[in-house]
């Protein structure tokens, strides 16, 4: 594996963690995509560094889990918004 994807997979295993991020927030903020995130983390971190991915997964596993809240309560936010405007 090039050093630079080691490198790019451990920075994204350690932003996810330090900033409780999201798989979008993190692809967002290294200018990635979402598949090459979970790449990152789900195969090439626990080649490079298993401790650090088994703290990735825990994060991740929250994310998914509070996902359908997330997702709720920004159609309620759009929906209060639509009808002030109105």
């Amino acid at each position: 594996m090039k050093e630079y994807i080691e490198e790019r997979a451990t920075e994204i295993g350690l932003y996810i963690i330090e900033a409780n991020a999201t798989v979008r927030q993190t692809a967002g903020k290294f200018g990635v995509s979402k598949s090459t995130v979970h790449k990152d983390v789900s195969e090439r971190l626990t080649y490079i560094n298993p401790a650090l991915a088994a703290e990735v997964r825990k994060v991740l596993d929250v994310n998914k889990a509070e996902r359908h809240i997330r997702g709720g309560l920004a159609t309620r936010e759009k929906y209060l918004h639509r009808n002030e405007s109105a």
